[in-house]
């Protein structure tokens, strides 16, 4: 079938999109992935150093690896794997944070995360902010370590949803690169790149969808974008689907960006140890030394503090880091800085974050998110996910299980037409 004229359209070149076309082509299923972007992973996004090393500038974690369906995709690819224990797993460094502060810092954690998952099992939901012990001296660091997991702090993080997580604590890393798997797992799929969709129109017999680069009719098509777009129409439907732009709404996307900094002598640091900026405060970076026993820092930034920096431009992420970094470790230590590489998340017109969390209120909007229509609308990315959102691993099974979901209705229809 030519291009413009196909069974199943799938809108959005991420880690659902492709698992989705995978599955549908290797079901012998006229399929085309339109996407966006010049390329495919959506927000697994490798890019080299210049110096040989691959950056995982989006989502570079398997969580979960021992049940995460990349991991073997990975491993026909030829990747490697890093499965030394991650740097949150760790004490951090006692230079400005003492061993008995830490030990009462963690102590205030387990007990956060203790009435969390107690204030999840009654109704109504509530933010996750309900669980902060009024006046206690952890709140800001423990409001940081809200914006690392859900790139939100807790106050806009419902309960319900984050108690809803399933993580086995089995977390690797790939040496090539998350984005690089995830984009190498679209080779040679009918795809159709730098073509933006703007209307789905599903009222007449066949979808007929506008793009950038014309008109395509399918009978089906499964939507794989981020929320923050579904939010605002983008694409829109005709008739329009208000239900989804609703859930879209109750499930924005949280933000988390990472600086890469190249680091002088960085042998004086042991791989995969981690520091904070400041213990005292939410508007804080964590920065992992020598990932993958490379010269480098990786800086996380998240919720509030990511978004401010992001409007002052990449060099006040710089900036920044260097400043905290001076605090820790003295003056002269920013002389062993520079950085490498940053990709802004909350201005990327293509996502406008970086992951989902839900709304207090809205946990229940995944669901809502993921329900097909009519069984020729299907819907997938890691925020339909009930268990495993906020990662590649629950974009990807929630790609499969769209693409099941147009498999069973092309089934279903083609028994109906031979009774």
């Amino acid at each position: 079938m030519a291009s413009d004229d196909v069974e199943v359209v799938i809108i959005g070149g991420g880690a659902a999109g492709v698992a989705a076309a995978r599955r549908l082509h290797d079901a012998a299923i006229s399929c085309l992935l339109v996407e966006a972007r010049s390329r495919l992973g959506g927000r697994a996004f490798s890019v080299g150093d210049g110096s040989g090393h691959a950056l995982d500038l989006g989502c570079g974690w398997l969580h979960s690896a021992d049940r995460n369906p990349w991991c073997g995709i990975a491993t026909k690819q030829g990747a490697t794997f890093e499965k030394s224990p991650p740097p949150w797993s760790r004490s951090p460094l006692e230079v400005g944070f003492p061993r008995p502060a830490q030990t009462e810092f963690q102590d205030a954690m387990t007990s956060f995360f203790e009435r969390l998952e107690r204030l999840a099992q009654h109704e109504p939901d509530v933010a996750a902010a309900a669980a902060l012990e009024p006046g206690n001296r952890w709140n800001g660091l423990i409001n940081a370590l809200g914006t690392y997991i859900s790139g939100a702090e807790w106050d806009r993080v419902s309960a319900k949803d984050y108690d809803r997580y399933a993580d086995s604590g089995v977390n690797w890393r790939v040496v090539e690169g998350l984005g690089t798997i995830v984009a190498a797992y679209g080779a040679n799929l009918p795809v159709m790149l730098d073509c933006q969709v703007r209307v789905v129109h599903h009222r007449g017999r066949r979808l007929r969808i506008e793009t950038s680069k014309g008109a395509i009719a399918a009978d089906q098509a499964v939507v794989a974008v981020p929320t923050t777009l579904l939010a605002t129409e983008r694409p829109s439907f005709t008739p329009a689907l208000p239900q989804k732009t609703r859930a879209a709404q109750g499930l924005p996307l949280g933000l988390d960006d990472k600086l890469f900094l190249a680091l002088d002598r960085a042998e004086e640091f042991d791989q995969d140890v981690r520091v904070f900026g400041h213990t005292d405060r939410a508007a804080t970076a964590a920065y992992h030394f020598r990932p993958f026993g490379r010269p480098m820092i990786e800086a996380y930034f998240g919720g509030k503090c990511a978004a401010e920096l992001e409007a002052q431009g990449e060099n006040a992420f710089f900036d920044f880091a260097v400043s905290e970094l001076r605090d820790v470790f003295g003056n002269e230590f920013g002389r062993r800085l520079k950085p490498i590489r940053i990709h802004r998340w909350g201005l990327d017109p293509l996502a406008l974050g970086s992951y989902s969390f839900a709304l207090p209120g809205s946990a229940d909007c995944r669901a809502t998110l993921a329900a097909p229509v009519d069984n020729r609308l299907f819907f997938a990315g890691e925020a339909c996910s009930p268990n495993d959102f906020s990662t590649a691993h629950g974009a990807w099974q929630s790609g499969v299980t769209a693409a099941d979901q147009v498999i069973a209705a092309r089934r279903k229809a083609a028994n109906l037409i031979s009774i």
